[in-house]
């Protein structure tokens, strides 16, 4: 019996693989580049699982491809570039999924927003900022500040705050020049800290597993630099905000399965920045499984089956906090290798490096999650310890580049 995954996030597809095992079912990883998967197929038996080369952009091929599966049970796209690509799949085979529509209105952050605007759920609307609205009822319906961003972007990319009428002139003429994956638009920006809940769904009834911070860059870019989970919210004050969540879900008709829901906490409550419908990326997926004590991606093969996940009523025993730090070097140009990598095991929190790039690979952007090359990762007794840990390895660590032919000195 098989389930197949459509490409996946970085890392845990080694969770996925004895997940998989674990319920008795073959996990079959559908992929472009099988190299993107180096650090976790390094650490898996050869024959842990199958491994298809094939192009996951033609749904025409994939279709057939996955007609000739033998035993096919279940599929998981579980990345924001092949959700529709996943759920389109899922429909033609007949295989369990959300609705494709759900699926399609999540990629879509300014009609997420303005649905949850008709249900009461946030105060502010989006705007299109493509040029059919003039830049006066900009300021007039969203006001300042106000971010402009890719409908359908992922990782911060092309996102812009606009703190003063400059800065919005300034958008709306850099915007046209950039490759977008949706349509621009305006929405309010909304200040305070920034938190992703993580939540599981099933059958219309939302389970937050619990919140990571969200430690950002300091303005005007919205990269980020380090999170840390499970944030200690009072019981109160947690109760509240998975009964939100809740709401939040249920207005975009999110019924079942892992999202990964960011949101602000503002002086007027919590606010949405956008609602993924998948687990969270990263290391969040390693750290939920560490942290609660369980292999959280059992619950997304059973999802997959379309049985209900056990996650949902299971009593969690329990692990260590975490944190991780996301590693940029200082300047942009050739990836060249890491140094103080020794100097870890040394340090508290169990600390550890987790690769994302591969020497010779070009880092040309720092102002957004494009940029960094590895992830630190550290433990302790809460979240807040675990980031202290996390943090003081990651000063001892350098990221290094080398510059491109033809530029400047080298960074590190």
């Amino acid at each position: 019996m098989t389930v197949a995954c459509l490409e996946s996030l970085t890392f845990g597809l080694g969770h996925l693989v004895r997940a998989a095992d674990a319920l008795g079912e073959r996990l079959t990883l559908l992929t472009r580049d099988r190299a993107y998967y180096a650090y976790e197929l390094e650490r898996l038996p050869p024959d842990a699982l199958d491994v298809v080369v094939t192009d996951t952009f033609d749904v025409e091929g994939l279709t057939d491809l996955l007609r000739r599966t033998p035993r096919l049970r279940g599929l998981i796209s579980s990345t924001d570039t092949w959700t529709l690509a996943g759920a389109e799949l899922a429909d033609r085979l007949g295989l369990p999924g959300l609705d494709p529509a759900v699926l399609r209105l999540t990629r879509d952050k300014a009609a997420v927003r303005n649905r949850l605007h008709d249900a009461g759920l946030t105060r502010g609307r989006a705007l299109e900022a493509n040029g059919a609205e003039p830049r006066d009822v900009l300021l007039k319906e969203v006001g300042l500040p106000a971010v402009l961003k890719d409908s359908a972007g992922t990782g911060s990319q092309n996102v812009w705050l606009v703190r003063d009428e400059a800065e919005l002139d300034a958008a709306l003429a850099e915007a046209p020049g950039r490759q977008l994956k949706g349509r621009l638009f305006a929405e309010p920006y909304f200040s305070g800290p920034v938190y992703s809940a993580e939540t599981l769904t099933w059958a219309g009834r939302t389970r937050l597993l619990g919140v990571s911070s969200r430690l950002m860059s300091p303005e005007p870019y919205f990269r980020e630099e380090i999170t840390a989970f499970p944030v200690a919210f009072p019981e109160a004050r947690r109760a509240v905000l998975e009964r939100w969540l809740g709401d939040v879900l249920a207005a975009i008709g999110y019924t079942d399965r892992f999202a990964h829901v960011e949101f602000v906490l503002t002086t007027g409550g919590s606010e949405v920045v956008e609602v993924n419908p998948r687990i969270g990326g990263a290391l969040v997926g390693e750290g939920m499984c560490r942290a609660l004590g369980v292999n959280v991606y059992e619950a997304m093969i059973e999802a997959a089956l379309g049985r209900r996940p056990r996650l949902m009523d299971a009593d969690l025993p329990g692990g260590p906090a975490v944190a991780f730090v996301l590693g940029y070097p200082a300047a942009p140009g050739v990836f060249t290798g890491v140094a103080g990598l020794d100097r870890l095991a040394g340090m508290p929190g169990s600390p550890a490096w987790y690769p994302v790039r591969s020497v010779g690979d070009p880092v040309e952007h720092l102002a957004d999650s494009r940029g960094y090359a590895g992830i630190v990762y550290a433990e302790a007794e809460t979240a807040e310890l675990a980031t202290h840990h996390a943090v003081a390895a990651a000063n001892a660590v350098r990221v290094l580049t080398e510059p491109f032919p033809g530029t400047g000195d080298a960074g590190g």
